[in-house]
């Protein structure tokens, strides 16, 4: 195991890399929310926890899907409220209140201005997307700008459940350039900065399924990803480390990433990873690196002086089969003649 480290990056100080996040998966799983349930066993609590025992719950749901309809906004939250948590774990429920004409409804309260009844509706769209025979329906329904409204202005709830839902939506390809030309892109990037830890978490998934399509990436990079992704990287306390160096490892092959990337400051962090990383942490970087040196004489300069070569040399003996791979392709570039071609 790698000895700790303590270095500092942009006048913070940081511990070894490895005490970060070094689970398998590099993102959130955005499944179903994770905001609270009902506060007080009210009579509408033990009305729904009968009903999803019971054989009754289709009524019940038509009864909710009347009620998202109300002009009273308490009647509108509280039927909001429980179809969120019908569909909160179970999937034949999911399909039923989709199938009950529930999606519009939920989708016109994504854009209200009471809080509140958007972050249900927000958070029921959500649990209703993680079905994948509701995703083209949601999207159909015109749930992708409110969707982002929700994310520019909701609460915290809101915001996180809303990159949640977006996720999942981009998860059919069709649904992915639609996503990015409504402006969620920047919007995602803002949470991926400013968000809490969840927040965070959320928007790099969100960003990472997005921005497998070239004009996402071309947005994402013209809104400022690099900035946070390069901090991000460097915060070594914060379970982010794998989930930034994935985001910035897809955005690289294009020639204005790779600027970014080094504008931010990203090449020592990248190389510190390098040296005190995971192995999963380890293998990302080394890749970046890798992808951001082939082309670029000057960047492998500023690779080679930040002293890369001995931590690339050790991952070359004792990392994965790819890391190795990718950390000896890197140390024959490092060591060829650092002489641009005119």
């Amino acid at each position: 195991m790698d000895a700790p480290v303590s270095y500092s990056y942009m006048g913070r100080n940081f511990s070894d890399l490895s005490n970060g996040d070094s689970s398998s998966s590099a993102f959130s799983d955005c499944n179903s929310d994770r905001s609270g349930e009902f506060t007080a066993a009210s009579s509408q609590t033990r009305r729904l926890l009968l009903s999803c025992a019971s054989d009754n719950s289709d009524e019940v749901i038509q009864q909710l899907v009347s009620d998202l309809e109300s002009c009273s906004i308490e009647s509108q939250r509280q039927a909001a409220l429980e179809l969120r948590l019908l569909a909160k774990n179970k999937q034949e429920n999911r399909i039923k209140i989709a199938q009950s004409g529930a999606v519009r409804p939920l989708v016109s309260l994504i854009s209200s201005s009471d809080s509140q009844l958007q972050e249900y509706g927000v958070t029921a769209i959500l649990n209703l997307s993680l079905c994948d025979e509701n995703k083209d329906l949601i999207a159909a329904s015109g749930a992708i700008k409110p969707l982002v409204k929700a994310l520019r202005t909701g609460t915290a709830t809101a915001k996180e459940n809303a990159a949640c839902a977006l996720f999942r939506l981009s998860q059919v390809e069709d649904h992915k350039l639609p996503i990015g030309r409504s402006g969620a892109i920047s919007c995602l990037v803002s949470l991926l900065e400013c968000g809490g830890s969840r927040g965070k978490k959320d928007a790099s998934t969100a960003l990472y399924s997005i921005c497998s399509v070239r004009e996402n990436k071309i947005r994402a990079i013209q809104a400022g990803i690099m900035k946070p992704l390069v901090e991000l990287m460097a915060d070594f306390r914060s379970g982010m480390v794998d989930k930034a160096a994935t985001v910035a490892s897809i955005l690289v092959p294009l020639p204005d990433a790779k600027a970014a990337l080094v504008e931010e400051g990203g090449i020592p962090v990248l190389v510190e990873i390098v040296e005190v990383g995971s192995q999963r942490q380890k293998e990302i970087a080394v890749s970046t690196l890798l992808q951001i040196c082939e082309d670029s004489v000057p960047y492998r300069t500023m690779v080679a002086r930040e002293g890369a070569i001995p931590p690339l040399v050790a991952l070359s003996q004792s990392g994965t089969t790819r890391a190795k791979q990718k950390a000896e392709a890197l140390i024959r570039l490092l060591r060829q003649p650092r002489q641009a071609p005119m």
